[in-house]
């Protein structure tokens, strides 16, 4: 982060003497060097004017200068020695993490934990809203004014509408994780669940990168987020991250999580500007934290998606057994064809609709894992 950013803090070992920590007008301009607009945008932005060194505005919140540094640099902002950069909105933030820990209602790691949570994730967003915005909505030769001087009314318009609807959207997912977790069947299954873990991979890549300018690359990456983003979330799964050329993603339910892979499958496959695509999707217990997952069952749909062959969906044992329970698919392909025949034949009932065919593949054995037996999922019919 730039000297201008206020949020940034020193270490506790660079804090002045006895002193209160004042600079004066010298140091306050040296921490922004990029001039005048850089302090308006900062000012429109934060509401509130520079007031404090890190030092002083530990001390007006009541809180150690080594507990505010650690605050600070969890929600991801560089340390700056005693400039006065701070305002009342930075000494309220510390207030109220160190009024949790005070009361009870957070640890001290968990106080830093959800500060890091909150930083990393609003920088992503901030950072993909400044290059979005300034680039698309402030093209010069529409206003016939410089990208620099359509800055300010641009945030301006912008910075209450984002606003509110940022707190919008994080009441709303808060409300769906919220009740996720409570639908769990113990405490334990509050931290440690069992969830239907996939990854999508856009298979030839590499070769990719060498062969598209920048600007198509990052055309066709866009694309393939936005495409899987909204097919995740259109049918009830959750996207967990992206990571270029492949995403990851989960649901509670494997019927579910089948039914968005395939989807992928087939939209990605009638889409002539997109490579293939594979699909690697396991089933079972899933540690969360910090909305990303880990465990096992992640590193198992990993390896699933690696050796799947292209444009289609492989998925572990455990996942079909699931659909197997929940008659997603039959747990037998053999015993399901000889009841159609049977009902064809007027000698059986109708046998239950099935959505997904499983077929075993070759067991192998994967570093880590033992041997395993991938599962190729499929419509059925």
């Amino acid at each position: 982060m730039t000297a201008d950013d206020p949020g940034t803090v020193p270490t506790s070992d660079e804090v002045a003497g006895p002193d209160d920590g004042d600079t004066g007008p010298d140091d306050e301009a040296a921490a922004a060097p990029d001039g005048p607009l850089a302090i308006r945008l900062e000012q429109l932005i934060l509401g509130a004017d520079r007031r404090y060194t890190p030092f002083q505005a530990a001390r007006a919140a009541g809180v150690s200068m080594d507990l505010a540094a650690r605050f600070w640099r969890a929600m991801g902002f560089a340390d700056i020695g005693q400039v006065k950069a701070l305002t009342e909105a930075d000494v309220l933030a510390l207030r109220r993490l160190a009024g949790l820990v005070e009361a009870g209602l957070l640890s001290e790691a968990m106080a830093v934990q959800v500060a890091r949570s909150t930083g990393q994730t609003t920088a992503r967003l901030a950072d993909w809203q400044i290059d979005s915005f300034l680039e698309g909505l402030t093209e010069p030769a529409d206003t016939g004014l410089t990208r620099t001087e359509i800055t300010y009314p641009l945030v301006e318009l912008l910075l209450p509408e984002l606003e509110e609807f940022l707190v919008y959207v994080w009441r709303r997912q808060l409300a769906a994780a919220t009740g996720r977790v409570v639908q769990a069947q113990d405490d334990a299954e509050m931290v440690d669940r069992r969830l239907a873990v996939g990854f999508a991979d856009l298979v030839g890549f590499t070769r990719l990168t060498r062969r598209l300018e920048e600007e198509e690359l990052g055309e066709l990456v866009e694309a393939f987020e936005t495409t899987c983003a909204d097919l995740v979330a259109a049918h009830g799964g959750r996207l967990i991250k992206t990571l270029g050329d492949e995403v990851l993603f989960s649901a509670d339910d494997a019927g579910v999580a089948a039914e968005i892979g395939l989807r992928l499958i087939e939209t990605m496959t009638h889409d002539e500007t997109m490579p293939e695509l594979r699909v690697g999707i396991a089933f079972g217990t899933v540690t969360t934290r910090m909305g990303d997952v880990f465990g096992t069952t992640v590193n198992l749909a990993s390896r699933l998606t690696s050796i799947a062959p292209k444009d289609t969906v492989l998925v572990d044992e455990a996942f079909a057994e699931e659909l197997g329970r929940t008659g997603e698919a039959p747990v037998s392909e053999a015993d399901a064809a000889a009841a159609e025949k049977a009902a064809e034949e007027g000698t059986g009932e109708a046998p239950p609709t099935y959505r997904f065919a499983l077929q075993p593949m070759w067991q192998r054995p994967v570093r880590g894992l033992g041997v395993i037996e991938p599962w190729l999922l499929s419509r059925r019919g």
